[in-house]
């Protein structure tokens, strides 16, 4: 079995080599690459569901508390064809991409205004510093109280759980920008705002996305949190509402969609990564 070590040491070509065998022999080898790694993790995933139909099965847990995988799926399809996942299911998107897209759209500017200008980050941080180490879910009596039980709160409570995620890597990329750039750009005679534009803003890139990744999981996780608290509609109140019913194996179903569905978002979110990040290949 191949080790890191040898993952990491593995012969590969030089750019002149690579040049000389052609795109068709470099595409070969990163398509055996990709395909070894996707066997692997099917084989994985292959694996839990076989342990899961089997352990309920032959009795190695309890049947009732934890539904064979055979029964799960049906439920799953049963939910589906007769639309009430899709119900929960939008109602949760709606809230959590509501939520995200507006920390988005208020954190990146907000930890580059930070990053950027001495000035601000010493009037902000405070301010920031206070809310930063305070829970999310901690607030959420608040927001009920505030905004009311409907949509409005649970749009807030994803908000505030992905701003900081966002705004404290805005920050960590702005910052940690090659300072041998910066001097470059100055040679150049670049203005501050062109700078920015042209050289900060694709360099601090990577360091953003990995804030938006971790705050599009956290859009999920404290989102379900908030439904099962106070919902009528939604993939965390359909799970509380199972659970309450001991309908089980329609309980794991909407688990497995909130998976499925934190999954499509993560890679989403590196797909869009790569298509704003090709200059780095």
């Amino acid at each position: 079995m191949p080790s890191l070590l040898a993952e990491r040491t593995e012969t590969q070509l030089n750019p002149r080599q690579a040049q000389a065998a052609g795109p068709r022999v470099r595409t070969e080898r990163a398509g055996r690459a990709r395909a070894a790694r996707w066997t692997r993790g099917l084989l994985g995933i292959v694996a839990l569901g076989v342990v899961w139909q089997l352990a309920p099965t032959y009795g190695l847990v309890d049947p009732y508390f934890v539904s064979p995988l055979s029964e799960v799926g049906a439920a799953w399809w049963d939910m589906l064809t007769s639309g009430r996942l899709w119900e929960h299911l939008s109602a949760s998107l709606v809230r959590s991409a509501g939520g995200f897209l507006l920390a988005v759209a208020i954190a990146i500017p907000l930890g580059t205004a930070i990053a950027w200008y001495p000035p601000v980050r010493q009037l902000v941080s405070p301010v920031l510093e206070l809310f930063r180490n305070t829970a999310a879910l901690a607030l959420l009596p608040v927001f009920v109280l505030v905004l009311g039980i409907g949509e409005t709160s649970k749009i807030a409570i994803v908000l505030y759980a992905c701003f900081f995620p966002i705004l404290l890597n805005t920050i960590s990329g702005v910052e940690s920008v090659d300072k041998q750039l910066l001097r470059s750009a100055r040679v150049l005679g670049l203005s501050s705002a062109t700078t920015f534009r042209k050289v900060v803003f694709p360099a601090a890139l990577p360091t953003i996305f990995t804030g938006i990744r971790i705050a599009g999981a956290a859009a999920i996780l404290v989102l379900i949190a908030a439904e099962m608290i106070g919902a009528t509609a939604g993939l965390g109140y359909l799970i509380n509402y199972s659970q309450y019913n001991f309908l089980i194996p329609q309980m794991y179903a909407a688990i497995l969609t909130t998976t499925a569905l934190g999954l499509a978002v993560n890679y989403g979110l590196v797909a869009l990564e790569r298509r704003f990040s090709r200059w780095r290949s």
